[in-house]
């Protein structure tokens, strides 16, 4: 078993590997970085769950970081690459509502927000300051997240933030939900991801989310006829 003040130290380096890619997956243009950095924060996640599992000892730990090391850090981020061969485009140039700038600017203004609310609730949620941080920045990773959602305009990148707010749900969940339940949440979102991703090559590769979706009423209609 690891010493306890090594894990939190080495945890919490972890922490802060996670909100540096997160910061530039809020920023970054390009798609290959963008699937890189996506692959390097769940590989991150993953190091968490092992390094919990080396100080608890709960198998339930492991089996989420290979979980989480093989669907995260390698099922996913093929199925990524695979679509940057046919994208006739490399970048997503297009932000809408937040620029980079603001959108770094924000991040740190709710990762503020989350620290303060958290703060008031502390002594009830958390049983020490580990599990304290984990669930602050879990929230904040997933508000990250859903911000690349709202401010990027190809659905590919749009699915990067979806993939993002996961992580931050899973980190959260390392740190405060019951081990079972987060690995059944876990398997049924990957697989859901999997299948968007698989659609998206499908038909939708390059669209925004706008033609994304007349596309799919388009293949409805094509179905009931």
């Amino acid at each position: 078993m690891m010493n306890t003040g090594i894990t939190g130290d080495l945890i919490e380096v972890l922490f802060v590997l996670i909100l540096g890619t997160a910061a530039f997956v809020i920023t970054q243009r390009a798609l290959r970085s963008l699937f890189t950095l996506y692959t390097i924060q769940s590989v991150i996640l993953a190091a968490i769950a092992v390094v919990l599992f080396a100080e608890h000892r709960t198998v339930s730990l492991l089996f989420i970081a290979l979980l989480t090391l093989v669907i995260k850090g390698f099922v996913i981020p093929a199925f990524l690459r695979r679509t940057l061969v046919v994208l006739p485009s490399k970048r997503d140039i297009e932000f809408s509502y937040l620029t980079p700038a603001s959108s770094i600017l924000l991040s740190a203004v709710l990762l503020f927000i989350v620290y303060t609310s958290f703060s008031n609730v502390a002594e009830v949620l958390f049983s020490d300051r580990l599990f304290f941080l984990g669930g602050v920045i879990g929230v904040s990773l997933a508000l990250m997240g859903m911000m690349v959602i709202f401010s990027r305009k190809k659905v590919v990148s749009k699915i990067v933030g979806y993939l993002t707010m996961e992580n931050g749900v899973l980190l959260f969940g390392l740190f405060i939900a019951e081990m079972p339940f987060i690995i059944e949440v876990l398997i049924v979102i990957d697989l859901f991801m999997l299948i968007v991703l698989s659609t998206i090559m499908a038909f939708g590769i390059d669209s925004s989310i706008e033609a994304f979706h007349k596309k799919l009423t388009q293949l409805g209609m094509r179905f009931e006829d």
